[in-house]
């Protein structure tokens, strides 16, 4: 698990890739005004949802394996009880990385995912990390 500042800050600095699962064209969800976020930080960013094909103008994926390519970070926005099938196709997808947000928390996802040798984040917001710790 990723805890330090060091850690987080190496990781957000690493990545060029961020799978936002669960993200909303709905401005009153988080999911896509992080993904917007991490978009105008010049990140690729690759919206995951199946309810929708289009999220900030961008292609939506309606799962990991639909991605054109491998991603460095597979940003979570689900319930805690979804967060295993999502760290599941993320290992299955060879990500480098699952960031679990602020108030998903699932010990046994986490585990799985660092089983798997995928770098963890759990219970933090990308975004206030990003504002943090990268100029």
């Amino acid at each position: 698990m990723l805890t330090t500042d060091d850690e987080l800050r190496t990781l957000l600095t690493s990545a060029k890739t961020i799978a936002v699962v669960g993200a909303s064209p709905k401005p009153w969800r988080d999911s896509g005004a992080i993904a917007d976020f991490l978009m105008k930080r010049g990140y690729t960013v690759y919206p995951v949802n199946p309810r929708y094909t289009d999220v900030l103008g961008v292609r939506c994926y309606p799962d990991l394996k639909s991605l054109p390519g491998p991603v460095d970070i597979v940003d979570i926005f689900r319930n805690p009880d979804e967060a295993e099938a999502a760290v599941d196709e993320a290992v299955a997808a060879g990500a480098k990385a699952v960031w679990m947000q602020l108030g998903v928390v699932n010990e046994a996802a986490a585990r799985k995912a660092e089983a798997a040798g995928l770098a963890v984040v759990m219970d933090r917001c990308i975004a206030v990390e990003h504002r943090a710790l990268v100029r």
